[in-house]
């Protein structure tokens, strides 16, 4: 492609100078190379393993070997991972699964891309985890690793408390007041605060629950569930029911494919309860205080002008969403707009519209989702779009997430399959599958945006909307039935031009012309996804703090659900499904912090 920075190729046929294998059992293949994988491990013989791998291959780890979230590319990252963290570790009991879903299966992803994928368990001194591996068939008939990916998934002295190790005794009486007593802090100061109680929040304070780590969330809605209820009316998900379930609630069969808001947010309010989450609505802090000595924050809380409590605990969660503050154009001449000109998150809902018109500035989902509330209340819309989109429809997006996110894979093992591969080869890989839906399931909803003039693209290189997730945080629409009222003029189109200025009645444009509206609304997104921690800890904490969002050289997210770079502080962002994943991981970090198995600076390297 034009332009494209990225060095890295996936292992063809053409690649590997092999022709398309013929494998008659997957099971042979997987437990050949295991063994010896197994084998070298144990020695432990670092030459060994590298051997096992292409000279370009891939370990992907998360929290077994690194407490961290590391991808390391080539033989030498590889050979400086194993020779620092290898023996440390403690790699033992390794164990190629046979189970369903997890055995050795051959998979050709592409006509000229045949990989062989097997999983494995293994254990550390600390802890078990869960590993799968890619092997890609070399000139011999031999197979190599090209990509690896450990991942820990529990600790061994500290089991979660589910299943067989739930409460067993039986409460007579003396639930409603064991339960106040929690709520209430009765019995001394949590060890976390989570601040935020949307589905991050809740989700990362049930994990810490299953591990016995106290913890308090406060949230400074009146009810938990508002961060969704309060959003505008016409808010769905755009990702899938299988993608977006919940640990230790799932959602029940008769659930939606794609949730309302307010229907999501009844949930949450429900999962808080059901789970026993401890959660203070209506509250904010008011006063932090980290202490470097005792390595502990002070923490002064307002309950609603009803009283202030002010708690000790040892780690502050921000689970406040993907941005800060909105985000609103520095637009000239607002003053003289004699209608109403708000942002997104202050917007509820079109029917308070009804007989005005409307330009709503932004052209990705929430844009697209209030044009659409505007139309369906007969409002007159024009959607003013400042660069181009990615717009994928909903049967992409299905295509997309349902190969593993299904009613017949466990999500928690298809969690394991989305997490295992390394972005670099997930950009190459969604270069093939973007341009491929581009000119086949979605070429005639492409096609009719472009005879509209919207202006799609196929997101930054190709690679679709994931970069776009992780890099930009918006950028893309995923079509859940807007598109079509663009297509057929139902939503009227403005680009190409600049906004000059605001008028007495609407916008005018640098190419002269002018569009008459009694509400703009600025669907353009937030800001640094810090501003919230930089209010509430001030700025001499957030001195010490790395970028959140955007990734790393090595294709991770910068500084959520691991270290930020100021001790005893995190933050928690994503979606439901990510959330989901990696909220175990970040409840084991605070776990093992806390009974004095994760010293960090004794493991990087």
């Amino acid at each position: 492609m034009d332009m494209d920075p990225y060095p890295q190729q996936l292992p063809t046929l053409q690649q590997l100078g092999v022709d398309e294998p013929t494998v008659t059992s997957a099971t042979e293949v997987a437990t050949a190379w295991f063994n010896a994988f197994s084998t070298a491990v144990a020695s432990p013989n670092v030459a060994g393993i590298l051997d096992l791998f292409l000279e370009d291959g891939f370990w992907k780890d998360v929290l077994a070997l690194t407490w961290d979230f590391r991808s390391l590319e080539g033989r030498d990252a590889i050979k400086n991972l194993l020779e620092h963290r290898l023996v440390p570790t403690g790699l033992v009991d390794l164990r190629l699964s046979e189970e369903p879903f997890r055995a050795p299966e051959l998979q050709k992803l592409f006509p000229d891309l045949v990989l062989l994928r097997l999983s494995f368990d293994f254990g550390t001194k600390v802890g078990k985890g869960k590993g799968t591996c890619y092997l890609a068939p070399v000139p011999g008939g031999s197979w190599k690793a090209y990509m690896l990916f450990t991942c820990l998934e529990s600790l061994n002295d500290f089991p979660e408390q589910t299943g067989p190790l739930r409460r067993q005794d039986a409460e007579h009486g003396i639930w409603e007041e064991r339960r106040r007593r929690e709520v209430e802090l009765a019995d001394g100061d949590p060890t976390v605060i989570v601040i935020g109680a949307g589905h991050t929040g809740l989700e990362i304070a049930a994990r810490l629950k299953a591990l016995g780590v106290s913890t308090l969330v406060i949230d400074k809605k009146a009810r938990v569930g508002n961060s969704w209820r309060d959003r505008y009316k016409a808010l769905c998900l755009h990702d899938t029911v299988w993608y977006n379930q919940m640990p230790y609630m799932p959602f029940p069969q008769t659930w939606p494919v794609f949730s309302p808001a307010s229907k999501l947010a009844d949930w949450l309010e429900g999962y808080a309860n059901h789970l026993e989450l401890n959660v203070w609505t209506s509250s904010t802090i008011t006063k932090t205080e980290w202490d470097d000595n005792l390595k502990t924050w002070t923490v002064e809380i307002n309950r609603g002008g009803q009283e202030t409590r002010t708690l000790k605990v040892k780690h502050l969660v921000f689970a406040t969403g993907f941005g800060g503050r909105a985000r609103v154009p520095d637009i000239p001449g607002k003053e003289a707009f004699k209608g109403e000109a708000v942002h997104s998150s202050e917007f509820a809902s079109a029917s308070n519209c009804i007989g005005k018109k409307a330009i709503v500035i932004g052209a990705c989902n929430s844009g697209h989702d209030i044009a659409q509330d505007f139309f369906n209340n007969g409002i007159d819309v024009t959607m003013y779009q400042r660069s181009s989109t990615y717009v994928i429809s909903i049967e992409g997006v299905k295509q997309l997430l349902g190969g593993i996110y299904n009613d017949t894979l466990p999500t928690d093992l298809a969690d394991i399959y989305n997490g295992t591969l390394p972005f670099a080869v997930v950009r190459r890989l969604h270069q093939r599958i973007v341009a491929h839906f581009a000119q086949t399931i979605d070429k005639e909803l492409l096609d009719g945006l472009a005879k509209v003039g919207f202006k799609t693209n196929l997101g930054l290189h190709g690679t679709g909307v994931f970069p776009l997730v992780f890099e930009r945080a918006g950028g893309y629409y995923f079509d859940v039935g807007t598109s079509k009222h663009v297509i057929n003029g139902d939503i009227r189109i403005k680009n190409g031009s600049a906004i000059e200025r605001f008028t007495e009645k609407g916008l005018k444009f640098a190419d002269g012309t002018d569009i008459e509206a009694d509400i703009v609304v600025f669907a353009t997104g937030y800001g640094d996804p810090r501003d919230s921690m930089r209010e509430i800890c001030g700025q001499q904490v957030a001195d010490n703090v790395n970028p959140v969002w955007g990734l790393t050289e090595e294709g991770e997210v910068n500084g959520v659900w691991r270290d930020c770079g100021h001790e005893n502080l995190w933050f928690g962002i994503g979606n439901l499904g990510l959330s989901r994943f990696h909220s175990r991981h970040l409840a084991l970090q605070i776990k093992a912090v806390e009974a004095g198995i994760l010293k960090r600076s004794e493991v990087k390297f």
